[in-house]
């Protein structure tokens, strides 16, 4: 049996794990050599020569009680997603119409209730304005929609505004952008997961007092859907989308129908409406103002698609225009129409919260039937899953400032399943976050919501204009115009909702912006700093070689994990040093006298510590070591037991640790740890 190429060195190991095998038959002509790979089911051949491709079952094999979370964790996200299949998971524009317009398309179902709010608060003649702010509203859209089509074509491969302004009006709008959307997406998680509780409650009002640990428990469920892969999170989550889509069109046309023919019957108002019909403020252009702030919110998720385009199957920028068209087209239709019988039959909020205007709107067409019963839930599933926009968004801008050293490296890491894990759990706990501390009221979390997304919008078509002024490209003077309109249409409604709403909520947003560009520039600042520390410039001459490291191997007693540790230091060094730190001088003197027959020539230094303490005295020694020879480097070795059950470590008082996490800090120290495990009859 001998090894392909092998060199003379007789401790060569084939790297490629490749065995031949020689055999001979009975007559000369049966000779014959066979080539055995022992780890062929862990490990595929390369086209390269010394390339090996690890298997999915180098991830999938565990054993022990590892098995059981292995089983669970593929249960629960799915087994692993080679990179090859990358392609495969690309969205369709039906999947990516579920996956990142579900957040503008479920605003219909609670937008025109925030605009009657507000508007509320001077009486119940003025809610007729809700008609025509939410034909205002869905005229900004088709312009802010125009506008992304414009920037989606622009840029194919990612056209998110922290990328577009990044490239046209330099890193700081850049950063700004990226700020104000990553606090965007985490306040859409919030209020949609608030808006989805809230139809649940109206069907059921029992579950009212439990709607904050609902809401978590909904952000569980996203986060693990999302975690299963954008693709397959698509799957799941497009029945909703389309259910709602299909049966709010459906009671929208019977309910016009019925407008028409006059047949709706009267409208009641909430038991709780009534002594705060009249209002207690005076109708004036701040009022109105907000009110369009509040219903605003529609709006967002507009840059959802730009900024997802890498994921949708090629030609990724055409695809992304229709489904952004698709969008906007559904979504007017929603609002406007909800909006439109609302107006004329005379619905009005429940103070309470406890029913929305949109299920009072359907239990007014259609009674407490099955079809009330279908269309909240349907309501309740997209509400819930237009966080999912924020969840396929937020890690992928995520991945894209880490990318650029604004954000830790982790969030750049694509998991198992081809999905940013590090960046859905974090969008999934600061969600959390905000349910708990805001109480899952969407009125509440409204506020927060709209303003980062506007600046977000504004810095994205102000840098499309720079961009077409400067290159002047074929079509920029139509370009020009149309990113100039969305511009300033979003600037307006930035300025609108920053003051409108200031004492509401938004100042919070304006707070938070900055320091958390702060935060992205910090971040940045370091690993600019540690890329120049590490930075090599120049290759080392031959004749340069590191300083021969001093070896010491600290031990506690004489036994087998610590033979093993000196034996492993003597390896590398002639002069390694065994160290013993102890209290005991009898202990010491036991040592002593067994060390020339146990340890052989290798020396021993007893380090005695009155005061009891381990590792400060290990410290001074190696501080008056590295004195005498401040140009070497100290290699510690360590012996570290290793018990076969993960419940004997409480046994032990696990020393080697504690020193692994002190000197791993310590300047021009190496640390070397050799594990042993016991045998076990």
């Amino acid at each position: 049996m001998t090894r392909q190429s092998r060199p003379p060195d007789p401790d060569w190991v084939d790297p490629l794990l490749e065995v031949r095998e020689k055999k001979r038959g009975k007559r000369p002509g049966d000779a014959y050599v066979r080539i055995v790979r022992p780890f062929e089911s862990e490990f595929q051949r390369g086209e390269d020569e010394g390339e090996l491709i690890a298997t999915e079952r180098t991830i999938l094999e565990r054993r022990g009680w590892k098995a059981g979370l292995r089983r669970v964790r593929t249960g629960l996200i799915g087994r692993p997603i080679s990179s090859e299949r990358e392609e495969h998971e690309r969205l369709t524009k039906v999947k990516a119409l579920a996956i990142f317009s579900s957040d503008n398309i479920s605003s219909s179902a609670y937008g025109p209730e925030e605009i009657m709010r507000v508007l509320a608060l001077a009486g119940t003649g003025v809610l007729t304005l809700t008609l025509p702010l939410a034909g205002l509203i869905t005229v900004m859209l088709a312009i802010v929609t125009l506008s992304y089509r414009q920037t989606i074509k622009a840029y194919p491969k990612g056209a998110s505004s922290y990328l577009v302004a990044g490239d046209n009006l330099g890193s700081t709008a850049g950063i700004l952008a990226a700020a104000a959307l990553l606090i965007g997406y985490v306040v859409t998680v919030a209020v949609s997961v608030s808006a989805g509780v809230a139809a649940l409650t109206s069907i059921v009002p029992e579950i009212y007092p439990e709607r904050v640990l609902i809401g978590v428990g909904m952000v569980v469920v996203l986060m693990l859907g999302n975690l299963r892969g954008i693709r397959e999170s698509g799957t799941i989550f497009m029945v909703p989308t389309y259910a709602y889509i299909v049966i709010m069109l459906g009671i929208l046309g019977y309910g016009v129908a019925r407008s028409l023919f006059g047949d709706i019957p009267e409208y009641r108002a909430p038991a709780a409406w009534i002594g705060v019909e009249q209002g207690g403020q005076a109708l004036g252009l701040f009022l109105i103002l907000r009110a369009f702030s509040q219903g605003a919110v529609a709006l967002t998720g507009v840059e959802a698609i730009s900024d997802g385009v890498p994921a949708f199957k090629s030609p990724e920028w055409r695809n992304a225009r229709i489904t952004l068209t698709w969008a906007a087209i559904i979504f007017g239709i929603l609002f406007v129409g909800i909006a439109y019988l609302v107006t004329s039959i005379g619905i009005v909020p429940d103070p309470t919260e406890e029913q929305t205007v949109l299920s009072q709107l359907v239990r007014h067409l259609t009674g407490d039937g099955t079809i009330l019963v279908v269309a909240q839930i349907s309501t309740a599933l997209l509400l819930v899953l237009a966080a999912n926009t924020s969840f396929a968004d937020f890690p992928r801008l995520s991945s894209f400032l880490a990318r650029d050293g604004y954000l830790p490296r982790q969030f750049a890491f694509r998991g198992e399943r081809l999905a940013f894990t590090t960046g859905i759990v974090a969008l999934s706990l600061m969600a959390i976050g905000l349910l708990v501390g805001f109480n899952a009221s969407v009125s509440g979390l409204i506020p927060l919501y709209t303003l980062g997304v506007f600046i977000a919008f504004t810095l994205s078509q102000g840098g499309m204009l720079v961009r077409w002024w400067r290159r002047r490209e074929p079509g920029w003077r139509p370009g020009l115009a149309i990113n100039g309109l969305g511009a300033l249409t979003t600037a307006v409604v930035a300025v609108v909702v920053g003051t409108s709403n200031f004492f509401q909520g938004s100042w919070l947003v304006i707070v938070l912006v900055p320091l958390l560009m702060l935060l992205l520039r910090a971040i940045n600042r370091h690993y600019q700093e540690m890329e120049a520390a590490l930075a090599l410039d120049r290759i080392p001459d031959e004749g340069e070689k590191a300083a021969r490291p001093i070896v010491i191997v600290p031990i506690a007693r004489l036994d087998r994990p610590a033979r093993q540790a000196i034996a492993f230091a003597n390896s590398i060094s002639p002069s390694a040093v065994a160290v013993h730190v102890t209290n005991d001088p009898a202990e010491a003197d036991a040592i002593r006298a067994r060390w020339p027959e146990w340890a052989g020539t290798t020396e021993l230094v007893v380090v005695e510590s009155p005061y009891r303490a381990l590792i400060g005295p290990l410290l001074a020694y190696m501080d008056a070591l590295q004195r005498q020879a401040p140009n070497r480097p100290i290699l510690v070795v360590l012996a570290e037991f290793v018990p076969k059950h993960w419940w004997e470590n409480l046994l032990h008082n696990q020393t080697a640790l504690r020193l692994k996490l002190r000197l791993f800090a310590r300047p021009n120290t190496i640390v070397a740890d050799v594990p042993y495990h016991p045998r076990r009859p």
